[in-house]
């Protein structure tokens, strides 16, 4: 047995492994300074909001106008409350193990953690209903034209799994976060390039509003809303 010929190997793997993580930290701290300008000369025709809880952007909506009623799609049933007050639908993707299994930070395990970064988990939405939204350093208006809305819609259905009758597929679970919440089947899989903060900004960038180049986490994007 080549000792020293394996002893290369593993010494160029280590080494490229570093190289990487070197290259992934370089990004998150340089793309995130990269703004996108918001698209000019729109009406201030709808009223959203981006709201994050520290570490997750949700992307909040009015639960209906002439353009979409989502309560065709999001059902008040799915919740524990079943409360039909709500004014406004906050949408959030991510890894469905993060948001089925880790209702705390503390209670995450490794493998969920490797199996979310690594993309061999599948993504779910999590859904939650409003009453009313308080501006803050959390929670940031956003003014958008119909045609920018109907953008973000088509963005956000696009992001749902549907049954055979087009329906969004709901995830029966007790996991849930608070009890105007539900979560549903998304497409895609999380990944350390692609996370929950990436898939909100991506939204932003649809509907034409200030967004990051990219980023993995929630302080770019609200950065631009300072």
């Amino acid at each position: 047995m080549n000792f020293k010929k394996i002893f290369k190997i593993i010494g160029r793997i280590l080494l490229g492994f570093i190289a990487f993580i070197a290259l992934y930290a370089l990004a998150v701290y340089t793309l995130p300074k990269i703004g996108v300008d918001k698209e000019a000369n729109s009406s201030p025709d709808i009223t959203i909001y981006i709201h994050t809880n520290g570490v997750h952007t949700d992307v909040v909506l009015p639960i209906a106008n002439n353009l979409c009623d989502w309560r065709k799609d999001i059902k008040f049933e799915n919740t524990i409350s079943k409360d039909t007050t709500a004014t406004f639908v906050a949408f959030g993707w991510g890894d469905k193990g993060f948001y089925l299994n880790t209702p705390t930070w503390a209670q995450l395990k490794f493998s969920i953690a490797f199996k979310a970064a690594f993309a061999l988990s599948t993504s779910a939405m999590h859904t939650t209903f409003y009453k009313n939204l308080q501006k803050g350093d959390d929670c940031k208006k956003i003014l958008i034209s119909n045609e920018q809305y109907s953008r973000l819609i088509k963005y956000i259905r696009s992001s749902f799994k549907t049954d055979s009758n087009n329906n969004f597929i709901n995830i029966k679970t007790n996991a849930n976060y608070n009890n105007y919440d539900a979560f549903y089947e998304a497409q895609g899989k999380y990944n350390l390039f692609y996370t929950c903060n990436t898939w909100a900004n991506n939204a932003l960038k649809a509907c034409g509003q200030k967004a990051c180049l990219w980023t993995p986490f929630d302080k770019g994007i609200f950065n631009q809303y300072k």
